[in-house]
């Protein structure tokens, strides 16, 4: 996602945040960090190398954009990039008032201004917001006169960024250009970052259309369908790969294409077109009925997509294509069975 060879570090802040409702400190510093240049590279690599999804968000407020905090503390920094510490400062002081989950860890809070990230084919300045929660052990080796010495150390591994969210300097009217990293907590106290501290929602481009349609398909077709159809696990599957085969044969998505093409029938299209009404309506989320497909977001759906059909505790059976490769029967004896056509072994 990012070229190393143009982007710079001008400036961080480091600060301590602790969890407000377990009664634990907030440390400020009092001026911005002087960091040599061979560490600044290190840094680079630490905050940056974990930005690999291209789902982006913007930072939202219900009433109005410019009462989000982070929101409006990253609009005067990019304003003027001198006053980062102040702001971090104002920021340091939000994400302590947004960590009173009793899970949430303490942890070291930097606030960071690039230049030169790359946003697509755009080389533009950016803010990182990171916290670092989990410490590892490390062992250190000091060569003696006489031999060796060795010892234990607790240290941040430069290879696992906990949180993270870079804002690009883009888009500012609409709540800037904004990717995330949030590789702890899975829990409840999770939102936390996302909801409580940054407040973002996800941008509305190729990406997100893409992954929530793909999200409704495979809702409808695992949870909805077998309560208004009679159909087996291995016509489930099928329908799966249908979906996502659409989406990787397609560079244009037409609702009503997709319809036809994978479902057919039109009784299953009807009962899918009230799923994905309510769905949208529940949940409120908003999709048009054509787009341009996002790629990435097909490969990153297909993973959940599940095509594995599993028969008791003995075997596992994979399926890929055509659905008329594989048949269901009961024997004389009343024992199932499924019969399987091939041409070769792989």
């Amino acid at each position: 996602m990012f070229n190393k060879e143009y982007i710079a570090i001008k400036n961080i802040s480091l600060h301590k945040v602790g969890n407000k409702v377990n009664q634990d400190e907030i440390l400020l510093s009092k001026t911005t960090l002087n960091v040599p240049e061979n560490v600044k590279q290190v840094l680079i690599g630490y905050f940056l190398l974990a930005f690999k999804s291209d789902e982006y968000f913007q930072f939202h407020h219900d009433a109005n954009l410019s009462l989000n905090e982070v929101y409006s503390y990253a609009s005067c920094i990019f304003d003027n990039p001198l006053s980062l510490h102040e702001q971090s400062i104002h920021l340091a002081n939000h994400l302590y008032n947004q960590s009173v989950h009793p899970k949430i860890k303490s942890g070291e809070f930097y606030v960071v201004y690039f230049k030169d990230c790359q946003l697509k084919d755009e080389r533009i300045d950016a803010i990182g917001l990171f916290k670092s929660e989990n410490k590892d052990t490390f062992i250190e080796i000091e060569q003696l006169a006489d031999g060796f010495e060795i010892e234990t150390r607790q240290g941040i591994n430069i290879n696992k960024l906990d949180k993270g969210c870079l804002i690009f300097n883009s888009k500012k009217e609409n709540g800037y250009i904004i990717s995330i990293v949030d590789n702890t907590n899975k829990g409840n106290e999770a939102q936390y970052w996302k909801d409580d501290f940054l407040r973002i929602q996800p941008l509305k481009n190729e990406y997100h259309q893409t992954n929530q349609f793909l999200g409704i398909a495979k809702n409808f077709v695992t949870n909805q369908l077998p309560s208004d159809f009679e159909i087996n696990k291995t016509d489930q599957i099928d329908l799966l790969n249908r979906s996502v085969d659409y989406f990787k044969k397609h560079e244009n998505f037409v609702k009503e294409e997709f319809e036809t093409e994978v479902f057919g029938d039109n009784n299953i299209i009807e009962s899918f077109r009230k799923f994905d009404k309510n769905y949208r309506q529940e949940n409120e989320v908003e999709i048009t009925d054509q787009f341009e497909i996002s790629p990435q977001a097909v490969k990153k759906q297909a993973r959940v997509f599940k095509s594995i059909l599993k028969l008791d505790k003995n075997f596992h059976i994979y399926i890929h294509g055509n659905r008329e490769l594989i048949q269901q029967g009961t024997d004389e004896n009343g024992r199932k069975y499924y019969k399987i056509y091939y041409e070769e072994e792989a």
